[in-house]
């Protein structure tokens, strides 16, 4: 699958916008026969089960100018660098406790010319910042994530959502959310993206 699906699905993109995720391809087959931040036998997959399922989140959030964001447990950047790519007016803080893997993201953010995004070695039980929003493509239960970034939520909202959450998740989520009912969204990928593989997908916000 090509950069042309993302293309579909986001056609008011720059010029700009639109070589810089053309030049993720390369840079990610590059990195990933370095360090394995991505199976490999889904690197042929990277434009459809990593950069448009990032970018999820920009079908249900359209981020004001100014806006900060946390993206904890990035990997190689995801869900954090698409999204800085598709909000170059926002601020990115890519965080995660695997320093290699923190060394692919800030590499490819610098690459592609990415102005908006700060890369840390970190675990976020010791991040003190605080951020409008967190986002994760999360495998963790969301009671056990609140708990741990819920310090880092900023009190001041300035989007159509108030400050909060917002992960990539996949499958049956009713027990797991039950306990956030009056502050939980869902929303259903497949409802924005034509292909399988968003069948099960998510994206939830929980406000904070």
């Amino acid at each position: 699958m090509s950069v042309q699906v993302i293309f579909e699905n986001f056609p008011q993109l720059t010029e700009m916008q639109r070589a810089q995720f053309e030049q993720l391809d390369a840079l990610y087959r590059d990195w990933n026969a370095k360090i394995n931040v991505i199976s490999r036998k889904d690197i042929d997959n990277l434009y459809l089960h990593h950069i448009l399922h990032s970018l999820g989140i920009a079908k249900v959030i359209n981020f004001r100018p100014g806006t900060t964001i946390m993206d904890i447990g990035t990997g190689g950047g995801f869900p954090g660098i698409p999204l800085a790519i598709m909000f170059p007016e926002c601020r990115f803080y890519l965080i995660d406790s695997i320093g290699k893997k923190v060394k692919v993201a800030q590499a490819v953010a610098e690459t592609i010319g990415l102005k908006n995004v700060v890369c840390q070695h970190r675990n976020v039980i010791e991040e003190k910042g605080k951020f409008d929003f967190v986002v994760s493509r999360a495998v963790m239960d969301m009671g056990e994530l609140l708990k741990l970034v819920r310090k880092n939520v900023a009190r001041t909202s300035q989007n159509a959502l108030p400050n909060g959450v917002i992960v990539l998740k996949g499958g049956d989520l009713e027990n797991e959310l039950a306990p956030f009912k009056k502050t939980a969204m869902t929303w259903d990928l497949r409802d924005s993206f034509n292909d399988e593989f968003f069948d099960t997908k998510k994206v939830v916000y929980v406000q904070c």
